[in-house]
This record gives C-alpha cells, structure tokens and sequence, in this order.
C-alpha cells in the first residue's frame, strides 16, 4: 500500500522573473512524498504558476489532503502503464500540476527512489537547450545576452512583449549581428495584439529568427489560424495547448491552426502520458516540438530532462535551461556545459525543502 506526505516549499527568484503576464519574486510548490510499506520514497512535484496555470493554485491543498487518503487504496505500480492509470483515477485532468507531480513521483518509486524517473545512465544524457534571455529593461537584456553568449549557448531565447517594441528590434538587431549562425527563438507569451501581431512579425523577421511562441492570447483559434498561415516566422504554440485534454479536440486544433512547432511542458498539460500523446499528434502531422520546463526546482526539471532524453531523434534546443533561477534550488547534480543539459558524474542530491 501507498502513503503521501505533502511538503511545501518556497522558491526566491534571483531577480524579479517577468513576463507579459506580470513578475514574479518567488513561487510556491509542493513536494509528494509516496513511500511504500517499506519506507522507500518516490518524490514528485508540484510546481504551477498562479495566473498562468489552468488550476487554482489556492486550492491545492485541499487536493493534496484528499489525495493523501485517497492513494492509500492504491498499491505499488509495476509498470509505466499502471503509473498513468493511477494518476488517472486519482487527479483529475483539470489539476495538471499534481497529475505531474503524482506520475513524476510513482515512477521514482518504481524505479528504486534514486530521481532515476526514466534512466540510470544520467552521465550518457547531453541535451541541447536554449540560453533563456527574460524580460527587464534594456540594460538587464544586455547583461543577459552577454552571459548566455559567454556560456556558450548556440540558440538564445529571448522573452519579449514588456518593452517598446523599437528597443526590443534594436536587440534583437544587435543579437543578430553577432552571428549569422545564431538560432534566435522568441517568445512573446501572448503579448501581441491582433490587429498589428503580423506587421510586428514582419519586422522581426528581418533578423531570421527561428520562431515565435505565442505571439497572441491564446483562445482566438480565427486569428490564430490566420497568424499561423500568414506569419513571416514560424510559430510554436504554448500557452494554446492548456487545458485541451480530449484527443480529438487535440487533432482538430493542430489540423485547424497548422503551426509549425509545440512547446510541450509536462507540467502545464498534466504529465508525461499526455505529453506523449501530444508528441505522437505532432509528428502525426509534421509539426516539430520542443520540451521545456515549467520553472520548476532541480527535481522537476531532473525528471523532465530525463523524459526529453528519451527522444534522441528529436534535433530541436529544449528549454531546460532554468535551474540556475532561483537562490534556494533543491542541490543536484545537474549542470549546464556550453549549452546542454548533462550531469555530474557524482549522483549527489540535497533535500533543503525537509
């Protein structure tokens, strides 16, 4: 039989993390602890984002207390199969945090309570990832910028929308003339307004840009079909994703919009089974899709990393990049060299949340 135990946990910035959708100083998340009879422990985590997550993030608690009686009922799973059908039963899609978090943490447990989510040979793992670049002002861009080309990064990722559009082209100007190799991505978070999105895209695309995430607010699927046909870059959906969990409903967005690209977040669309089915849906119908973390601490990102992992034939820079954010991280042996994701060869994993 299972027990959970809930532990909470609060993440500080090292800066304020801005947004279209506004900053951020810290942010809460919830560690589960699923311990079978023996004591071994599967640790998951629960890690939405107030205002930008589907769910109320206020009753989360709540949840987890019912979930705590509620595993009890549940034995230890087997397979990967019996983890989803757990998850499934017990959380509904509605709460796609804690579906993360609860499959993140079974298969912890299944496969012997060591972050071992999916492999056992961490040191094989190198994944290319983008250099984050977040919003500020001009000079906090700059800064940026510099250390991420420094660090080695050959795509760079830069969140715009928050400043006069002049100054971000100017940027993006000046990224450019740096190197005509450079993979420059954007993500706009929805900042956009529709009636000017495809002459702001015009521009930009003067500096050959890889893609746009989101240029306008999701929900919109008239303009968005429009912006996805009709925009000079190709466009990587993000935000349109949340909260499609029917299948069908998931064909018949792609088949609408036609983007060119998903940005697949496990803990944003409820786990890693529906972001396995969002990755078959894509190359169903040629689109190409990248992972990318939801801010989460080192836990979470070590159990997303080692799902991205999983698919070598996948070419695109994941986002996983966002361990270094936060003052306070869990401590882990990932590390970032010259632009991947790869691990340390000593396995050595804190528990500063206990």
């Amino acid at each position: 039989m299972l027990s959970l135990e809930v532990k909470p946990y609060l993440l500080d910035f090292k800066f304020s993390a801005r947004t279209s959708r506004g900053k951020m100083e810290n942010r809460k998340v919830w560690f589960l602890e699923v311990r079978d009879e023996y004591g071994k422990c599967g640790i998951g985590e629960v890690a939405p984002i107030h205002r930008l997550s589907p769910e109320d993030v206020e009753g989360i608690p709540d949840i987890l207390e019912r979930l705590k009686k509620e595993i009890e009922n549940c034995l230890v799973p087997q397979t990967e199969d019996e983890v989803y059908a757990i998850v499934s039963k017990l959380v509904s899609p509605n709460c796609p945090s804690i579906r993360f978090a609860l499959e993140m943490a079974l298969l912890d447990l299944m496969n012997g309570a060591d972050k071992l989510i999916f492999r056992k040979d961490l040191q094989r793992i190198k994944i290319p990832i983008n250099g984050l670049v977040w919003m500020g002002d001009e000079a906090f861009m700059k800064e940026q910028i510099k250390q991420k080309l420094d660090d080695g990064f050959s795509c760079i990722k830069l969140k715009v929308g928050s400043l006069d559009f002049d100054i971000e082209l100017e940027l993006i100007k000046s990224l450019r003339k740096i190197s005509d190799d450079l993979i420059i991505r954007l993500d706009a978070n929805g900042a956009f307004q529709t009636e000017d999105v495809l002459f702001k895209i015009r521009d930009l695309s003067k500096y050959h840009i890889h893609s746009i995430e989101q240029p306008i607010m999701p929900m919109q699927p008239e303009a968005m079909e429009l912006v996805c046909s009709r925009s000079e870059i190709p466009i990587a959906l993000d935000e349109e994703l949340i909260g499609i969990e029917n299948s069908r409903d998931r064909v018949d967005m792609l088949q609408e919009l036609k983007p060119q690209y998903l940005v697949l977040k496990p803990t944003l669309h409820g786990g890693f089974n529906s972001v396995k089915e969002w990755i078959d849906l894509a190359e169903m119908h040629g689109i190409l899709w990248w992972i990318t973390s939801y801010l989460e601490s080192n836990l979470g990102l070590n159990a997303i990393a080692q799902f991205a992992s999983l698919y070598p034939e996948n070419k695109e820079f994941h986002g996983l990049g966002t361990g270094g954010l936060y003052h306070n991280n869990i401590t882990s042996p990932i590390v970032i060299d010259q632009g991947f994701f790869t691990y340390a060869k000593s396995s050595v994993w804190g528990y500063e949340y206990t």
